[in-house]
C-alpha cells in the first residue's frame, strides 16, 4: 500500500493567510514550497516605497519560514520574484544576488499587478532539503 509523505506547514501570522486558506510554507517530503511572500509585518506594509528594503525582508521571512520546517536557504532550488514597477528589477535582483549568490537557485523575475498599493515585491521559492549535487 502507498503511503504519502509526511506533511508540516508553518503560518506567519499574516491576515492574508487565514483570509485565503493557505500556509506560508509547506514541507511534503523533502520538499519545501513557500507561498508567495510581501513585505507584511505586524502593522502591515514594511518598507513602503522601498523595492530592496521589502526584497530583504521577503528574503528574511521565507528563510524562517523554511527553517521552521527543517531546511535552511542554501536548499533553496527555485525562487519566482514578482515585482510591480518594471524598473525595481536590478534592486531587487540585486539583493536576491546578494543572498543567493552562492547557492544560485533557478529563479524568474516577471512584471505582476501585485494585491495591495504598498506591495512593490512579492518572491515565492521551492527548496530539497537534503539535495545533493549530482
Amino acid at each position: 500500500m502507498n503511503q504519502r509523505p509526511a506533511r508540516a506547514s508553518v503560518d506567519s501570522g499574516t491576515t492574508w493567510e487565514a483570509l485565503a486558506g493557505y500556509a506560508r510554507a509547506v514541507r511534503v517530503g523533502d520538499r519545501i514550497l513557500v507561498s508567495g511572500t510581501t513585505a507584511t509585518g505586524p502593522d502591515g506594509a514594511v518598507g513602503p516605497g522601498d523595492a530592496a528594503a521589502q526584497t530583504r525582508f521577503i528574503l528574511d521571512k521565507i528563510e524562517a519560514a523554511i527553517q521552521q520546517l527543517g531546511g535552511r536557504l542554501a536548499d533553496v532550488v527555485r525562487t519566482r520574484v514578482y515585482v510591480r514597477r518594471i524598473e525595481d528589477w536590478e534592486a531587487v535582483a540585486r539583493v536576491h544576488g546578494e543572498r543567493f549568490r552562492d547557492i544560485r537557485p533557478a529563479n524568474t523575475l516577471v512584471q505582476a499587478a501585485l494585491v495591495g498599493e504598498a506591495y512593490l515585491v512579492e518572491i515565492e521559492a521551492e527548496a530539497v532539503v537534503g539535495g545533493d549535487a549530482l
